[in-house]
């Protein structure tokens, strides 16, 4: 399929959005996850009033299992392939959805927030887009499984559970770590890791961010306090830059105690609370005057 081919699940979730009237909230998943990781944020979105669509990365899998069962389904797939095929998902709804992503989904519902092709958005721990500086040693540590080897560029990586308890799991007991690893972790595509670790020093740079758009909408940058692999030195840097933005609001919440896992882990319902709160601020609440 091309980069941008919406699924069967994903048209048949639009359609339902478009159907509702509801105002849509579209959920994108980072690295290492997939869109059911969002299965318990879409339940919560609902019963709020929102209609939930979650967004595959072209070449997910439907489930874990037959993720793991075949394992380079995401090879060589870009930052951009994703981008558009998140663009490609919110062109179908009938009105601007409330885009929230986590890591590379935090990264990319800022690239398509700066495209105006959002009412809003929550970016939770977010991959550092071109511009975004420094990168700290944890950052550095978490991402050597994939970096350390060049040859990994066009490849997939599955991370051992070692690996995904520092980069992710590292603020949960040991149970729960092995827990969320059993249910959730996937193998992902080491391309968007290499392109967002050279944005700085290529002038071409796919995770270019438009941070001053007029029609960005407001935006919420969450981090958690113990997170590895996007820890508050990078979501800061995010916020700093997104605060550029003369337009809308923009906010940046630390969630105490948290780590990279956190909307999958014991913390989501906090994280989840904090940005109903912020859409309730801002006015992109199911009962609020949301634009069109």
């Amino acid at each position: 399929m091309s980069a941008t081919a919406v699924t069967a699940r994903e048209a048949a979730e639009v359609a339902a959005a478009n159907d509702s009237g509801r105002p849509p909230v579209v959920f994108v998943h980072g690295l290492w996850l997939l869109a059911g990781s969002w299965d318990r944020w879409r339940t919560r979105f609902e019963e709020e009033g929102y209609a939930a669509v979650a967004v595959d990365w072209p070449g997910d899998q439907p489930d874990v299992a037959a993720a793991l069962a075949q394992p380079d389904a995401l090879a060589g797939l870009s930052v951009v392939d994703i981008a558009d095929h998140v663009a490609e998902v919110l062109a179908g709804l009938d009105r601007r959805a409330v885009v929230i992503g986590h890591s590379f989904g935090g990264l990319l519902a800022q690239m398509v927030a700066g495209r105006g092709l959002a009412a809003g958005s929550v970016s939770i721990d977010p991959a550092p887009s071109q511009g975004v500086l420094p990168l700290p040693i944890s950052t550095l540590k978490a991402s050597f499984p994939v970096l350390g080897n060049p040859l990994n560029f066009k490849k997939t990586v599955t991370l051992t559970f070692e690996q995904f308890r520092y980069g992710f799991a590292n603020a949960v007991g040991e149970a729960e770590a092995r827990a969320l690893y059993e249910e959730f972790h996937v193998p992902a595509p080491a391309r968007p890791l290499f392109e967002a670790a050279s944005a700085n020093v290529n002038p071409w740079a796919v995770t270019k961010v438009d941070v001053e758009s007029p029609d960005r909408g407001p935006m919420l940058v969450v981090t958690g306090e113990r997170d590895h692999i996007v820890p508050f030195a990078l979501g800061n840097a995010a916020y700093q830059r997104q605060k550029k933005n003369a337009h809308h609001v923009t906010e940046l919440v630390e969630i105490p105690g948290a780590g990279h896992s956190l909307v999958i882990d014991s913390h989501w319902g906090e994280v989840a609370d904090v940005a109903l709160e912020f859409l309730a601020r801002v006015g992109l609440a199911p009962d609020g005057d949301a634009p069109a």
